[in-house]
């Protein structure tokens, strides 16, 4: 294998609007022992070999996440320097930003650091100080006690942990959502994981600094990372959620790995400062092994950014490597036990039995990593029968009010009509398509709703009057699948998806064809 071809390999492909299957990346050792760059993120690449990392434990990694059914969208692996083992799982690519939900606390964890490096605000400043407009009629003393540490220890003296899927609903003020949270035990006494936290230190800097907390990490960490196709969303009044919201690379995650790993310093120069990594990630709750927005685990003498569904950017101090996942999962900690069973155990060494074809069997199954199988072609005189028709939806809490399906030679397009609009799918019949749609699915989704969501979707008859179709949302953890059915003129849609914090299946949408 050439390097060129090497290089080729971490690419999608896209034929007439039908996505294709692609591979994944490794330099292997019979190439080079370091490669400058090839894929453009400003990182540079070496075998497994030239860091000292055993691949048969990467691949004993990625053979166990597929054997206990767990969807490991990406991986990257650094060591010493260099990224050693990457893999994208089709239709999941390189270039492609992934959401990363509570991963998000860190970075938001990070700007606080840069604010308090800056003089803007401390550690023990007082919670309330910075809202003086916004405070509660009633003042109690523990809410009076909230400090800026409290939150980033997840301290704050309630007792309701509130999700960002509480948050993304609601259209007010989330500062005064906030305030309105009983705070009913003294702070800085026990540990309550809640995204409101997060988002409260958000508006701190945005208060303090007169800039949203991305405006704040743009020039001062986005930037000089060469982080530059993130999105983050907000509030209705523009503050970012700070728990949540932030979609980048998985690049980008291990960007932020390898900075912590080097004390706040990138590329010689000091980002943050070492005091302030130091303290953010060590062991600040020593029951719930969490430090300033990271999580620890100490048996391996580690710490990790977590988000829901599968997103790490793991640190090994000791063994100056980090590794950076993407996946959809329901159980994240069962990912991240199969992570424990591998590492950093792969940092001792090479083993004793290692051969250079245990370097090949890795690349080569990097190369040929994937989630969605290859498409059925099949085929129902019941398409015809219903192409183009419009079914009318009884009414159902979902609010869809019609939907229709229309055939044509490698395609369904699917429409759906519903309180937010109308909305399309396109799902390749004997392929996969991916296309760009708003279709409605924010119960399914952790209650996140985008306009613009990259869909690779394919659809198969089971048999003459039921017909399913698979969404896989390609910048997400989501899957969602549909199944379709057909008697005469009625019709019957199932639709689930694979992880979820509510519910995961829809209620069964009914209908019947208009007539005419």
């Amino acid at each position: 294998m050439s390097i060129n071809s090497f290089n080729r390999l971490s690419r999608r492909h896209v034929v007439k609007g039908i996505a294709s299957g692609v591979g994944c990346s490794l330099v292997p050792s019979r190439l080079l022992a370091t490669a400058p760059d090839p894929e453009g993120d400003g990182l540079s690449r070496a075998s497994p070999q030239a860091a000292e990392v055993d691949p048969r434990a990467v691949l004993d990694f990625i053979d166990s996440t597929f054997a206990n059914d767990l969807d490991l969208h990406s991986f990257m692996l650094y060591r010493k320097g260099n990224v050693v083992a990457e893999g994208w799982s089709w239709p999941y690519a390189s270039h492609r930003p992934h959401m990363m939900h509570s991963l998000t606390k860190s970075v938001t964890a990070t700007g606080v650091g840069l604010a308090m490096d800056e003089g803007y605000f401390s550690l023990d400043d007082s919670v309330l100080d910075f809202f003086p407009g916004e405070q509660p009629a009633r003042l109690t003393a523990n809410l009076k006690a909230m400090t800026v540490k409290d939150l980033l220890t997840m301290q704050s003296g309630h007792t309701v942990s509130v999700s960002g899927s509480v948050f993304r609903q609601i259209k007010t003020s989330w500062i005064d959502e906030f305030f309105k949270i009983p705070v009913t035990d003294q702070p800085g006494t026990h540990f309550l994981y809640s995204s409101a936290l997060s988002f409260l230190l958000s508006a701190i800097v945005t208060r303090t600094t007169k800039e949203t907390l991305r405006q704040y990490l743009e020039s001062r960490l986005f930037k000089p990372l060469g982080i530059t196709s993130l999105t983050w969303g907000s509030s209705p009044n523009g503050i970012n959620s700070g728990g949540n919201g932030l979609t980048w690379k998985t690049v980008d995650s291990l960007k932020l790995g390898i900075l912590h790993l080097n004390g706040g310093s990138w590329n010689g120069k000091q980002l943050i400062s070492r005091r302030w990594v130091e303290e953010a990630t060590r062991t600040q709750v020593s029951d719930a092994q969490y430090g300033y927005h990271w999580w620890q685990e100490n048996a391996v003498n580690a710490f990790y950014a977590e988000g829901a569904f599968g997103q790490f950017s793991i640190v090994f101090p000791r063994h100056d490597a980090v590794l950076a996942l993407t996946a959809g999962v329901q159980d994240g900690e069962a990912l991240l036990k199969l992570v424990w069973d591998q590492f950093p155990g792969a940092f001792k060494g090479l083993s004793s039995d290692y051969r250079a074809r245990t370097e090949d069997a890795l690349a080569g199954r990097i190369e040929n990593l994937r989630l969605l199988p290859e498409a059925r072609a099949t085929a129902s005189p019941t398409a015809q029968e219903i192409s183009g028709k419009t079914f009318v939806i009884d009414p159902n809490q979902d609010h869809v009010s019609q939907v229709s399906f229309n055939f044509s030679d490698g395609c369904m397009t699917f429409h759906q009509s519903d309180h937010r609009g109308d909305h399309t799918v396109h799902v390749g019949i004997g392929n996969w398509i991916e296309s760009t749609t708003g279709i409605t699915g924010n119960k399914l989704h952790h209650q996140y709703q985008s306009e613009n969501m990259k869909v690779v979707a394919s659809g198969h008859w089971w048999d003459e009057n039921t017909f399913e179709m698979t969404w896989q949302f390609v910048e997400s953890a989501w899957v969602d699948r549909l199944i379709c059915r057909f008697y005469g003129d009625q019709l019957s849609i199932d639709r689930t998806t694979n992880a979820n914090y509510a519910s995961r299946v829809q209620p069964t949408l009914r209908g019947k064809a208009e007539k005419g």
